[in-house]
Formats: structure tokens, sequence, C-alpha cells
């Protein structure tokens, strides 16, 4: 069996292991959860403990994670390993030209389930004080509303947001590349992750990014080099680095791009997360050697 995400990866390997079916996990991210705490964290430690322990890998995505989970016991240190992220295919996530603002404001584009715990209160908020400065500067949404999670952001609230000229909503798109092409810098400011795609396929497509110095998130973006970092559930921190990415030049946005770009290459291949996942089957005894050395 191989699962993620927080169902699957309790229930499904509770019903493997009974069967003695081999089990590797993927830890994708701690969700609402974790970044809420209280009797619910307390209640999913006690599910993941029960249903990880006979794993035969436990992948996590990013390293506060995997180091969170040994402290507490859920996973131990033989099992565990770090994956980056779901990997990338850097054929079809690749450069394109920039607009480089095209004598407009920057185009700062957030890509997510419009949820709270993404950011998506602070991303509003920060364009308000931005415009304040910068009237042209553009802030696009594009993701899935009506999503069946307890943070989720009203339509009401979204349409009140559009009504006002802050914000541009793009609706759900089956194919976000042009949009991230078309945008100047990607944005998440969310409170914690397990290695967001979203900035994967930006730091791919050669776009920075601005994003919260939080699990998982650090982990996609090199501060200062391709991207910048903001303070978790702070309006006015993630302003500030909206502020200083638009006070960059067009040769600087080029070199942080470009700095993205070799970061995909370098840590986010998908052929490596492919590799890792043939590694795990070899030992736990579904492959034979030859076939995930492959």
């Amino acid at each position: 069996l191989l699962s993620f995400t927080i169902k699957p990866n309790v229930y499904g390997s509770l019903a493997a292991h009974s069967l003695g079916i081999p089990v590797i996990n993927n830890i994708s991210g701690l969700g609402t959860a974790f970044i809420r705490g209280g009797w619910l964290e307390r209640l999913v430690r006690v599910l993941y403990r029960a249903s990880l322990r006979r794993s035969a890998t436990v992948f996590f995505q990013n390293l506060d994670d995997r180091a969170l989970f040994i402290e507490r016991g859920l996973v131990t240190p033989r099992q565990s390993q770090l994956l980056n992220g779901s990997g990338i295919d850097l054929e079809a996530f690749e450069p394109r030209p920039g607009t480089q603002q095209n004598g407009e404001g920057p185009i700062f584009l957030l890509v997510a389930r419009l949820l709270w715990d993404k950011g998506v209160g602070e991303f509003v908020e920060a364009a308000r004080i931005v415009r304040e400065r910068l009237p042209r500067a553009r802030f696009q949404l594009l993701g899935p509303l009506g999503a069946d999670n307890r943070t989720a952001v009203p339509r009401t609230e979204v349409e009140r947001w559009v009504g006002e000229g802050l914000v541009d909503y793009l609706g759900e798109q089956a194919d976000v590349r042009p949009f991230l092409a078309a945008a100047d810098c990607i944005v998440l400011p969310s409170y914690r992750e397990g290695l967001p795609r979203t900035l994967i396929e930006a730091a791919a497509m050669g776009r920075p990014a601005i994003t919260t110095d939080v699990p998982g998130c650090r982990a996609a973006v090199d501060d200062g080099l391709t991207g910048l970092l903001c303070e978790p559930r702070s309006a006015k921190s993630l302003a500030d680095a909206l502020l200083r990415f638009a006070s960059l030049d067009t040769d600087e946005c080029k070199k942080m791009g470009d700095a993205a770009r070799q970061k995909a290459v370098r840590e986010f291949d998908q052929r490596a997360v492919n590799a890792a996942y043939l590694a795990a089957l070899t030992r736990a005894g579904v492959l034979p050697a030859c076939e995930g050395q492959q």
C-alpha cells in the first residue's frame, strides 16, 4: 500500500497491516490538526502512532515534520526518510518569459485551495496595504472555493474582495502554467505545509516566490536567493516582503527566477522521487533488487 494524506495513512495502513500487506506512507503535510493543536492534535497523534508503527518506510516532505514525529515517538528514525515533495516534471513546467511588469505594477499570484490556513486572509490584507503605495499592483487568487474543510473561505468573502477591487479571482483551473507564466511572483502565506507543490511549480517555471517561514514553505524557498520569506499570520510582514520584491529591478528579478529554476532542477526532479519510491519498495521486499535500482 502506498498512501498519502491523513485518512489513507491512518485507516488504509491499519487495514493493510491487519492483512499482512507492506505499507509505505507519505506524510505530505500535517494540516489543520497540527496547526490548531488541542484535543484534535492529541487524537491524530494516537492514530498516527498506531497506524505507522509497522510501516516499512514513512516518507516526510520536510525536516520539521520528520523531527516532530520522531520526537513524539510516532515513527523511528530508521523507518523515516526525507523526500523532496511529490516531484515535478521539469519539461512540462519549464521557464517562460516573464511579464517584467510591462510598465504596469507587479502581478502577485496565490495558487491554493481557498482556506484561511493557506494565508488567504493575510494575502488580501497585504494587498490592501501594498496598493496604498503601488496602486497598479495586481493580486490574483487561483484555486477552488467550497472545500470540505472547516477553514474554507466563504464565497461571499471572495466576492466582497473582488467587489472592492483588492483581488482578481481566477477560479479553479486545470492547467496553472499560463497563470504562473503571466505572474511576476507567486505567493503562499500558508501556516504550515508538507512541501507545497505550488512553490515547486513556480520554481520550475523560473518564478520567484514569497512564502512564510514555517515548516514546508521555507524548504521550498531560499530566502533572498529564490524568493523571500515573511512571518506567518502577519499581513504587515507579508506586505513588507511584497514591497521589497516590487522594488527589485528587472535584472534582479530575473536572477532570482533563474536561481529558483536551478533549485527545482537540483532538488525537485520527479525522477529522484520515483527512484526513492523504487528503493523503498525494494527494501520492503515488493520489488527485486534489480528493479529497485533502475
